[in-house]
């Protein structure tokens, strides 16, 4: 005789949900965070007011009485796909239309953007020490650092690598000598890779008036770079910048670029303007003075009117930018949360070369040299506190346009349900923070959101 059934916790305690007169409204209530992973709980309530008149139309209760007190669910938001992978989405979705209209026109920017010089660049970071890579060429996989008769190093070993490594080997991003790799010079980097962009930002415009012969004030007063760029992690731990490049004029993307500008013109200046960025950076006794500069390897690429059909293609440069946009030092192999004590990194679940990384951090946001980088607040990011994608004022829309947007139409559709569509109103709150996560029964219930098993606001 078959056992007889019995469900687990979770699922028993759905099903006692599901037998509760309220089950509707909750599920509603969660099926519409679109299997967010870690909701905001608030609890207070609203009411929704004709502003012409000051009549209260819905949730008429006050606010501040304890019987009338709601929870509300709302997404955390979360940009990283390892916190959030439904916030996380759409995120990248935003990311992308804000990347794209700037090519293409939308949301605001005229279609005539489209003709605007422009370049897809990557600025990397210099090597500290040789590192095992996976090298490919026409579709081969190469040895990852031949040296034909090379020495050992100092530290007895040996300084190439004849292993042809696999996608997922681990030791991919490892130094190949450990105690020879330059942790303090990469951590040091890492901590002022956002001032090493901005010094570029700077250079990059006098580069350009160089070039055509006029002073940087008179740039200003004819043409202007506007710019979008994401922040990628490698496997060695070191961040690089992914950045889309465009010449307008003086006015943005609404005012055509002088004669002058040419994709060709940017793409030339863009790797010339990055070889002589250069930053000195904090230094101490113990480590010494440093000088810090992008890598020698910086890749351009012009990116052609959508009309020609050349490649990378707008949506392709877009889709690129914006999935690098949801990923964190986690993607290089650290972790996700803040560490707040040195106890901590004897159990943290990384590979050696992180944890030396991490390591470095501590003892160098420790010395009164360092402080003011903040090297132990951002150790989990392996030194880098920077922005992760950022944007030019006139490159394009806002994030928060493009979310102000959404909110304003699901709005006006919630409106119109109530059967006060094309009226003056506006939804008055009390609010406040209740708490994170979910119940055991939401939990499962989110998991099926997330599987596809349930659409968004069903």
């Amino acid at each position: 005789m078959n056992a007889p059934f019995s469900p687990s916790p979770g699922v028993a305690a759905l099903l006692e949900r599901a037998a509760q007169p309220d089950f509707p409204g909750w599920r509603r209530a969660i099926v519409r965070l679109g299997g967010c992973t870690n909701p905001v709980h608030l609890v207070g309530s609203s009411v929704l007011v004709d502003t012409a008149t000051g009549e209260t139309l819905a949730g008429a209760e006050e606010p501040s009485s304890p019987a009338s007190a709601r929870r509300l669910l709302t997404a955390c938001g979360n940009r990283r796909a390892s916190v959030c992978p439904a916030c996380s989405r759409l995120y990248q979705a935003d990311t992308y239309q804000l990347v794209r209209a700037g090519l293409v026109g939308g949301k605001a920017v005229p279609e005539t953007v489209d003709t605007h010089p422009r370049v897809f660049a990557t600025l990397t970071a210099p090597g500290f020490g040789p590192v095992h890579t996976r090298r490919e060429q026409s579709g081969r996989v190469r040895p990852c650092r031949p040296r034909r008769g090379a020495a050992d190093c100092p530290h007895g070993l040996p300084l190439g690598c004849t292993l042809r490594h696999a996608a997922d080997d681990p030791r991919l991003g490892e130094p190949l000598c450990p105690r020879c790799y330059d942790y303090a010079g990469a951590v040091l980097w890492q901590s002022c890779a956002g001032l090493l962009w901005h010094r570029f930002g700077i250079e990059l415009r006098r580069e350009i008036a160089r070039r055509v012969g006029i002073s940087r004030t008179e740039l200003g007063e004819v043409a202007r770079v506007s710019y979008a760029k994401v922040a990628e992690y490698q496997r060695r731990g070191l961040v690089h910048f992914h950045v889309v490049v465009r010449l307008d004029g003086p006015d943005g993307p609404d005012s055509f670029p002088p004669t002058w500008a040419s994709i060709a013109l940017l793409a030339d200046a863009v790797p010339a303007a990055a070889s002589r960025v250069r930053l000195r950076a904090p230094g101490s006794s113990v480590v010494g003075a440093r000088v810090l500069c992008f890598g020698a390897q910086i890749d351009v690429r012009p990116v052609a009117a959508s009309a020609t059909g050349e490649r990378p293609s707008s949506g392709a440069v877009a889709g690129y930018i914006a999935k690098y946009a949801t990923k964190g030092a986690e993607s290089a192999g650290a972790v996700d949360g803040r560490i707040r004590s040195p106890r901590e990194l004897v159990l943290l679940p990384v590979r050696a070369h992180v944890l030396r990384m991490i390591g470095t951090c501590w003892w160098l946001g420790g010395l009164p040299a360092f402080a003011a980088l903040g090297l132990r607040r951002w150790a989990h990011m392996l030194g880098y506190g920077g922005h992760f994608s950022t944007k030019s004022r006139r490159y394009s829309t806002t994030l928060g346009e493009l979310r102000r947007t959404r909110a304003d139409h699901r709005a006006e559709e919630q409106r119109a349900a109530l059967g006060f569509a094309g009226r003056p109103v506006a939804l008055v709150g009390n609010w406040r923070y209740a708490g994170r996560g979910y119940s055991p029964e939401g939990a499962l219930l989110a998991a099926s959101v997330r599987q596809g098993g349930c659409r968004h606001g069903a």
